[in-house]
Parts: structure tokens; C-alpha cells; sequence
């Protein structure tokens, strides 16, 4: 017996080559849009200009990884401007950028209410406005997701804003534009979408459409990472995007696990890259849940750990395959032993970690920040 469970994502997903140019056609009907975006990504430039041919246009470069004092700040400024759409081009943090523009402009409260772990965790008081994502790296997935992840310093944790209206409206998935990616990026940015459609796979709220989605992905992401850093081939491109996009789509329905649980705790406290911190996780996280694991968690873990021995041989050449590639320790990204304890503790209670596949004791977790 199937037990029951549901499925959502962004209103349209249009995916290949050459889909940016449906962007401004969509737009055209909209009188006042706001444009978040990278100052780095070129086809953003193009956008702006394609845009205005049809109604105001107010740019906003979103820099870094969104916290809650730099959503603050911009939110004074891009209020009076009353968008009736957002449009957000550029990496995963550019995007959960403007996930929170179109929640919060339209809310009546300010962002703590909505928050999870540190705010309320209230649904949004009012609907968010609609919102074209449009990704240039291939990682997050956050084009198919209905949450933004937030920092917040006085918290040192990064949390979740969190509504089932928030997926986008579009989401707009061209592989063209991820071909100026750096290295570094491409490294980091797609040991996060292989992690997005492990998690999913493994984790106790799988569901059948959701497995489906990451049985293609795993070898699929695994062997389009390995082809980009390696041979940069530019034509794993499309796999690697797509591997993104049914992460997105599988964590939003099935949930992550212990990797995001203590990313977001990492993340906050240091300041280091999402993608970075979930690729040193991602081998041990998984041998640890392999070790406490039985029935079929026990089955699903072998299966993932076999389709990486699959590509690079082991699970362990794997990592050394990463760190060779420039991957950094924990230790590298600022974590020091005596914070693992309270990181430890912290992950436990993160909004990711409930969906791991097994509930870890502290030593297993402590071991795992060791060996990362």
C-alpha cells in the first residue's frame, strides 16, 4: 500500500537552452517590475533593457547571501516602488533574495513573524507577489522551492521564511546561462545539487514521485560533476541543471536530512558557502546514517553509495576526488572543534534534520563533524 502524500512546485517550469527569452514576453502585462539580481551576470543587463520596452523597471543588485538586516534595508526602498512582479536572475541566494521581496513587501509584519527556529514561523498574512526565477548555476533549486533561507546574525543561524505560496510563478531554467560559471562554483554549486536529490532519497518522507525524480538525478548529477571539473565539458550542463531542478523539486516534497541540518547552523555562524559546507558533509553524514540504518534506509543508502562508487570509485575516493578539487575541510570554512558541540546540538533542532532518515545520537553527530 502506497501511503498517501502530496506534490507542489512553481506554477510553470520551462527548462533548455534559449528559455531566458520568455522571460520579458511574461513580464509584458506587469506595469511595475523589480529586477533582483547579480551585478556579474550579463543576460541580466539584456533583461533590464527588454523590460523597460513594456513598463518600469526598478534594478536591485543582491550581494552576498541574503540576511534579515540587508533584506531590511533594501525592503525600504523597494516598498514605495509597490512591484506587481519580482523577477530574480542570478545564483540561489539571488533568488531566496527575491522569494523574500515578494513575501515581505505585500506583508504587514515584519520578517521575525515568518521565520523559523528564530521568528514565529507564522504562514504569510497576505500573498506573496508573483516571482520569475530564473537560476545561472546549478545547485540550489531554489527556482522550485516555497521557502527563502535567511541569515540572521544576531542569531548566527540561517533559517527558513517558509509559505506554500511561495514558489515561483515561472521558473525559468536555461542552462546557457551557468557556461560563465567559475570553477570553484561549479564545484561547490554541484556537490549542493547532488546532496539535494540524495537527501531527498533517503530521507523518511520520500514519497514514490519524489524517488522517482532522484533515482534519474543521483547518476545523472553525479556524472555531470564529474564531466564539468574534469573534463570541462560544457554539454553536462543541461544534466547538471536538471539535476538542480529535481532537487528542488524532491527536497520541497520529501525534505533534506542531517547535511542541511548542519549547514544551516554552519552557514550561519561562519559566513561559509551553502555548497561548500554540504559537500565537506555530505560522505560522512552518509555513513553514519548507513551505520544506524536498517530495512529498507539501510537498502536506499547502499544504493546512492553504489551509484557514487559507480563514477569515482568509492564513497572515500569520492571525497578525495572533491578535496583534490579544492573542496575545503570544516575546519578550512571556520568551524573549530571546540563549536561542535553546540553545532551538534543546534542541527538537531533545524527544520532539515527532522526529515533524516535516522535520528542520530550526539556521538555519531560529533564523529561526523570530526571526520568533515
Amino acid at each position: 500500500m502506497i501511503a498517501p502524500f502530496g506534490f507542489a512546485t512553481a506554477g510553470t517550469i520551462r527548462f533548455g537552452r534559449g528559455v531566458l527569452a520568455e522571460a520579458a514576453p511574461f513580464a509584458a502585462p506587469f506595469q511595475r517590475v523589480l529586477l533582483v539580481r547579480s551585478a556579474s551576470v550579463a543576460a541580466a543587463d539584456h533583461l533590464a533593457r527588454d523590460l523597460r520596452q513594456s513598463g518600469e523597471v526598478m534594478e536591485l543588485i543582491a550581494e552576498g547571501e541574503p540576511d534579515l538586516p540587508a533584506i531590511n534595508a533594501h525592503l525600504a526602498t523597494t516598498s514605495p516602488f509597490a512591484p506587481d512582479l519580482i523577477i530574480a536572475i542570478g545564483g540561489g541566494a539571488v533568488i531566496d533574495y527575491g522569494k523574500a521581496f515578494a513575501a515581505l513587501i505585500p506583508a504587514p509584519h515584519g520578517a521575525l513573524r515568518y521565520l523559523e527556529v528564530v521568528g514565529e514561523g507564522q504562514p504569510l498574512d497576505k500573498a506573496p507577489l508573483p516571482l520569475i526565477a530564473i537560476p545561472t548555476t546549478a545547485g540550489t533549486g531554489t527556482e522550485v522551492t516555497r521557502n527563502a533561507v535567511i541569515g540572521v546574525p544576531e542569531a548566527a543561524r540561517k533559517v527558513s521564511l517558509r509559505d506554500p505560496r511561495l514558489y515561483p510563478t515561472l521558473a525559468l531554467i536555461d542552462p546557457d546561462l551557468c557556461l560563465s560559471c567559475p570553477r570553484g562554483v561549479i564545484l561547490t554549486s554541484g556537490l549542493d545539487a547532488v546532496t539535494q536529490v540524495i537527501e531527498p532519497f533517503i530521507s523518511a518522507r520520500a514519497n514514490p514521485m519524489t524517488d522517482a525524480l532522484c533515482r534519474d538525478a543521483i547518476p545523472r548529477g553525479l556524472a555531470a560533476l564529474h564531466r564539468l571539473i574534469d573534463h570541462d565539458d560544457t554539454g553536462a550542463w543541461d544534466d547538471m541543471a536538471l539535476t538542480s531542478v529535481f532537487g528542488g523539486l524532491a527536497l520541497a516534497n520529501a525534505g533534506l536530512g542531517a547535511v542541511h541540518g548542519f549547514a544551516g547552523v554552519i552557514g550561519g555562524q561562519t559566513g561559509a558557502a551553502h555548497g561548500a559546507i554540504c559537500g565537506a558533509l555530505l560522505v560522512p553524514v552518509l555513513q553514519a546514517n548507513l551505520a544506524a540504518a536498517a530495512g529498507d534506509t539501510t537498502a536506499r543508502i547502499a544504493w546512492v553509495i553504489d551509484r557514487i562508487s559507480d563514477e569515482y570509485g568509492s564513497l572515500a575516493d569520492f571525497q578525495t576526488w572533491a578535496r583534490g578539487h579544492g573542496l575545503p575541510r570544516l575546519q578550512e570554512l571556520g568551524v573549530t572543534p571546540d563549536t561542535h558541540d553546540q553545532i551538534a546540538s543546534d542541527a538537531r533542532d533545524a527544520s532539515s534534520y527532522k526529515a533524516n532518515p535516522v535520528d542520530l545520537d550526539m556521538a555519531a553527530l560529533l564523529d561526523i563533524l570530526a571526520k568533515a
